[in-house]
């Protein structure tokens, strides 16, 4: 499994948890590896340390969304964004440009049809500002 396929593992988790919002993280893992496919280590640290810094992430997320506030981003947008900035923020190794073209290549696979502009302008003014 390459490194986009357990990225993507831990988008589905996160915006599973979205929706199951008192679930237990490992309630959730266990489901996907017993009804989807294994779940990668990366995939499953991914998702656990974004949950993990998820205020810190959606404080930064509101402060660069200029035309959306973040209860009227879309949960798959929202679930996109949190997983890039948690990889250029907390996961070495991971350069910005792969995380927001990552999330780019998420959104165009999950999101409306634009969403990945919305997703691309608020990661590359992360970056700019960084």
């Amino acid at each position: 499994m390459n490194r986009s396929e357990m990225r993507e593992q831990a988008l589905i988790l996160l915006f599973e948890k979205e929706f199951f919002k008192d679930m237990p993280a490992e309630e959730i893992e266990n489901i996907y590896s017993e009804n989807v496919a294994p779940l990668s280590e990366y995939g499953k640290e991914a998702f656990e340390s974004t949950l993990l810094h998820r205020d810190e992430l959606d404080e930064i997320i509101a402060k660069y969304s200029t035309s959306r506030r973040i209860n009227r981003i879309p949960k798959i947008n929202l679930s996109i964004l949190r997983l890039a900035l948690y990889e250029m923020i907390y996961s070495d190794g991971v350069p910005a440009g792969v995380a927001v073209n990552e999330a780019v290549e998420l959104a165009k696979k999950y999101s409306g049809q634009d969403d990945y502009q919305f997703i691309n302008g608020i990661l590359g003014s992360y970056i700019r500002n960084k």
